[in-house]
């Protein structure tokens, strides 16, 4: 089964950021994604936004907490995840949200005038955080949460039979 979500948006108010008693980092994030719908009869076009909460944990929250703010256009990959609580009226309450596996930072202006420049922060020093990874999006840094399981061991090429081989395949 997969479970998977890519989005770019623009982040619409600051981040919430809080450390656990744990000390365990972990962010909250509104991001904002449009799409622009064109009805061919009435020729007019309709925008539609869709609000989702992103969460992140550890190092993305940390990367959160320092670069991003309202107005910040990010990259997320993640999964989403359904929360279920009772409110203080006994009210059954769902919520479904998205759990960051990876972040980019993709270089749009922010709304206190601090522009992002492809993970260029401050004093022209490139920084990464978790294991940065296959670069998209012109140079941007890629922001992962580091990896808990292990890690598939490596797979040796297979090269497929030679015709003349065929005959001798049991079935």
């Amino acid at each position: 089964m997969i479970n998977k979500v890519i989005l770019v948006g623009n982040v619409g108010a600051d981040p919430e950021v809080r450390t656990l008693e744990s000390g365990v980092k972990t962010a909250r994030v509104r991001l904002a994604t449009s799409e622009r719908f064109f009805n061919r009869e009435t020729k007019e076009s309709t925008d539609h936004t869709e609000w989702h909460t992103i969460t992140l944990w550890r190092n993305l929250a940390d990367v959160v907490d320092r670069y991003v703010r309202k107005g910040s256009q990010i990259y997320i990959e993640g999964r989403l995840r359904t929360r279920e609580w009772t409110d203080q009226a006994g009210n059954k309450r769902y919520t479904t949200e998205v759990l960051a596996d990876e972040m980019k930072l993709l270089g749009r202006r922010a709304e206190g005038g601090a522009e992002q420049q492809g993970g260029n922060f401050g004093g022209g020093q490139q920084q990464s955080y978790g294991a940065p990874q296959q670069q998209a999006y012109g140079q941007q840094p890629t922001y992962s949460q580091p990896a808990y399981t292990q890690q598939p061991m490596p797979q040796q090429p297979v090269s497929a039979p030679a015709m003349d081989d065929i005959d001798d395949v049991p079935f």
